[in-house]
């Protein structure tokens, strides 16, 4: 058997991604047999880059899938493909130079399907690369009917559910987009504005949005503000402007912040929208679609944002009307797509209603990992004030499945045996109720979360010929998605079938990158997987993603932990190619306990320790903890400890303790091979292949054996690996080459199995009972000269020169005694115990030996 002295993952990934034949990831619906687990897995944007966030995503699903399927799951490890939406968009008006209006609606909806293909491929073959047990037959791609179908229909359903309805409603609005988004793609930014104290006929007003001033609608005062509440009640006009507005009182306003006095305008904020609907106020629409002021904002009419905020202050100020500015800091509202700041608009759109307590208990039916992360959808839940705006005013997504009769209004919803449908090419196949056979299509689509949030009822069987299997098991997906793809999918799964959407949801953090931010272009911290790949491996890759961190948490991103990925890889190939050596003929079959040495024993206690362990952890979703522990394993157990004790029984002729070294041998590579095979599917497989039939990723988990788990047998082993290593420390400290023999070895202990002590010491060994009797004979005198020297500075090279003559024992006896006494010309001088330190040398049946503690046991080398 030859095994190549180097791995070499550029050799080996390629061999095994070509080779596997990926039917066996496939789920099986008709197997009712094995336990389903089933993952909703994140369908991604189709940006031709499959980035180092989604990668870590992946490997974690990976980790879970490969586990369930060899723990004899039938498991289901889908891909899909979120194609609709803004970034698509975005990115082909950048691309081709053109808005969306400015060629045909179906020319651009295609060249948007030609990019997404394009970029799906390119990211299918990263997916690839990294190994992952993608079920390929379960791919679904939300721009293909078969899919968008789907959404139409459920949209449908909903509508008859009264659940979902369309309304002139204000609306977060994005100019650049130009179409409305939900408050779950809002995203804030900190920024510094002005507080503009302006004279409001008679009272002071404090407001940072003076371009506004076209769409005031009232004035509003706390109730219990002494300084203003004379005024609730009348009118007052507005500066530049000049329409009247009525002054209003109401416990929301906060007297202490700016005048105290507030306008209201249609709509700068949430607060404004609040206290529209509550106090039956007027629309004024100052903001069209395009972010520019319209007719109602007079000599400002055309003008952007900005450019009328700028003239307004101005001419508030040259009025006299603006008497302050001060600055103020504030998050804006923007488009989670271009960044650009939203406004809030009162557009007719459609929207699903937001039932607050259904999402709370279908929430609290989940499994939450970490626990923690359940936080952040409950905390969004208590705030929702709007319902879903569901509507958006783009081309590349599904189609609202809605027509308008041109003859009497009326709104005409697709019947589903009509679906999939696009009404801006098909007519309705029948009338309206009046008759009318004229209509006009809706134009708007839908909000590409739609298509996403029916991600669990999709791979679970929803409208197909199969048997529905709702709930999924697992939601693995960001934590910064919480509130729009767990929320939306948690809302229709609850409209749609009444169950919650899956068992349990398992969060990632980010990845950071080597400065600790987050990875972006403008930081140029950015690391491709495939630069992984490419410099290392990618199993390589897959083990920093287990180790870096826990579920939940950040990851930060260090080539270091790389480095020391490959190394482990090194060190477990250089471990494999000396198992194989001895296992090239070998053919396996159980054996008896009694046929095992102590060491053999001692190793497979640990061994299924370890299966416990990682066993644990992996249920519990603790990749770091799992991987750590094979790791751990591997180096310091089975490399540095059990193979060192075995190799003279490998080499030597003594048959029975061959048979158990290599046993023990392929028992321990198999198992690790197993465990390894979640974590490091390429060389887990070329590891498995040399001692395994088929493919390793069609294995069984490796079982815990409890009746090898022995507490004595692992103390007994302990021992012995400590007799060893401090055996070899003992030689190399003094000079020695590790495999030469000592005289002799004597242990005042009881061990019942000397074979590995005699093999890994190369010497006789002897297990001796009782304590062993040891005599400590003086041999030299060492003056302390730091003390003699100072004390008696001229004399003290000649009482040095009598100490180093004088016989040991009798200078031993002296310190014994509590003085030493030495002639120095003549002269008597006694010196103080401290000033000489003896040398002692143990002698045990008159030899001189050397003695090692090993916990707390003698271990005696004669030399």
């Amino acid at each position: 058997m030859t095994i190549p002295k180097e791995y070499d993952p550029h050799i080996i990934e390629p061999k095994w991604r070509d080779s596997w034949d990926m039917s066996m990831y496939h789920f099986d619906w008709k197997d009712n047999s094995r336990p389903q687990f089933i993952i909703d897995t994140p369908p991604p944007y189709p940006t031709g880059n499959f980035h180092i966030g989604n990668s870590l995503n992946w490997c974690y699903i990976d980790f879970v899938a490969r586990y369930k399927r060899m723990c004899g799951f039938n498991v289901m490890f889908p891909q899909g493909w979120d194609c609709h939406g803004l970034p698509t968009e975005v990115k082909v008006e950048e691309i081709h130079g053109i808005t969306k209006n400015e060629v045909p609606r179906e020319e651009f909806r295609n060249m948007c399907r030609e990019l997404t293909v394009g970029n799906i491929e390119k990211m299918r073959q990263t997916m690839l690369n990294l190994g992952f047990s993608t079920d390929w037959s379960n791919e679904f791609v939300t721009m293909e009917p078969e899919y968008y179908s789907k959404t139409q229909r459920s949209f449908r359903q909903m509508y008859d559910m009264d659940r979902l309805y369309q309304s002139e409603h204000p609306v977060n609005w994005c100019p650049r987009c130009e179409t409305a988004i939900a408050f779950a793609e809002v995203e804030y930014d900190a920024r510094e504005t002005k507080l503009n104290f302006l004279h409001f006929d008679g009272l002071e007003i404090a407001t940072t949005r003076p371009e506004l001033l076209a769409a005031c609608v009232a004035v509003v005062i706390n109730p219990e503000d002494e300084r203003y509440k004379q005024h609730i009640g009348s009118t007052v006009k507005v500066p530049l402007f000049g329409h009247e507005v009525k002054v209003i009182g109401d416990e929301a306003v906060d007297p202490t912040f700016g005048t105290g006095v507030v306008m209201i305008c249609t709509f700068g904020d949430k607060q404004d929208v609040r206290w529209w609907l509550e106090h039956g106020l007027p629309l004024r629409k100052a903001i069209d679609k395009q972010g520019l002021m319209t007719e109602i904002a007079g000599k400002y009419k055309g003008m952007t944002i900005p450019e009328c905020k700028q003239a307004i202050i101005e001419d508030l100020k040259s009025e006299g009307y603006l008497y302050e500015q001060k600055s103020l800091d504030q998050n804006v509202g923007m488009c989670w797509r271009c960044s650009t700041p939203i406004e809030i608009l009162s557009e007719r759109q459609w929207f699903i209603k937001i039932p607050n307590d259904e999402i709370a208990t279908a929430a609290n039916e989940i499994e939450w990992l970490p626990e923690y992360m359940k936080v952040r959808l409950d905390n969004w839940n208590n705030t929702m004030e709007w319902d879903w705006c569901i509507s958006r005013q783009r081309l590349f997504a599904t189609p609202i499945p809605v027509w308008y009769c041109k003859e009497c209004g009326e709104t005409m919803v697709a019947r589903e045996e009509w679906m999939p449908i696009d009404p801006t090419t098909q007519q309705p196949p029948e009338a309206c109720k009046c008759g009318c056979t004229e209509f006009e299509a809706e134009e708007d689509v839908l909000d590409t979360w739609m298509d996403s949030s029916i991600t669990a009822l999709h791979v679970s069987g929803w409208l197909t010929d199969h048997e529905m299997r709702l709930p999924t098991q697992l939601r693995p997906q960001g934590h910064d998605i919480i509130r729009t793809w767990a929320f939306y999918t948690i809302l229709r799964s609850m409209a749609i079938r009444g169950k919650r959407p899956w068992d349990a949801i398992l969060i990632n953090g980010m990845v950071l990158g080597e400065d600790g931010h987050k990875m972006s272009k403008s930081l140029g911290n950015v690391i491709s997987p495939e630069e992984v790949i490419k410099d290392y491996s990618a199993d390589s890759f897959r083990q920093w993603a287990a180790i870096g961190g826990s579920p939940g948490s950040d990851v930060m991103f260090r080539w270091k932990d790389v480095v020391s990925a490959s190394r482990f890889f090194a060190k477990m190939w250089s471990i494999y190619r000396f198992s194989m050596s001895h296992l090239e003929d070998y053919e396996h079959s159980e054996i008896d306990v009694s046929e095992l040495k102590i060491v053999d024993k001692w190793l497979l206690s640990n061994l299924n320790r370890l299966i416990a362990s990682v066993t644990d952890s992996m249920e519990k979703y603790q990749f770091d903890e799992a991987f750590k522990a094979v790791r751990g394993f591997t180096w310091d157990v089975l490399a540095d400890n059990y193979i060192e004790l075995v190799k003279a029984r490998l080499y030597g002729e003594d048959e029975a303790g061959k048979k158990a070294a290599r046993y023990t041998l392929y028992v321990a590579i198999d198992a690790l091979s197993r465990m390894l095979a979640p974590f490091a599917p390429f060389f887990a497989e070329e590891m498995f292949s040399r001692i395994g039939k088929d493919s390793v990723h069609v294995q069984a988990w490796p079982d815990v054996c409890d009746s090898l788990i022995n507490e004595d047998v692992e103390k007994s082993g302990e021992f012995i690996k400590e007799i060893a290593s401090n055996v070899r420390r003992y030689k190399s400290e003094h000079g020695m080459a590790l495999n030469a023999p000592l005289e002799k070895i004597e242990i005042y202990g009881s061990l019942d199995d000397l074979t590995d002590v005699l093999g890994a010491t190369n010497s006789p060994v002897e297990m001796i009972d009782g304590e062993p009797d040891f005599e400590h004979v003086p041999v030299n005198v060492k003056p302390n000269m730091g003390m003699i020297g100072p004390k008696f500075r001229g004399q003290a090279k000649a009482i040095i020169n009598a100490l180093t003559e004088a016989n040991p024992k009798k200078i031993a006896d002296e310190v014994a005694s509590g003085k030493v006494i030495v002639e120095v010309d003549g002269q008597t001088i006694e010196l103080e115990p401290e000033c000489v330190e003896i040398e002692k040398e143990v002698v045990s049946a008159g030899r001189a030996v050397d003695v090692l503690d090993i916990s707390g046991v003698p271990v005696v080398i004669i030399r």
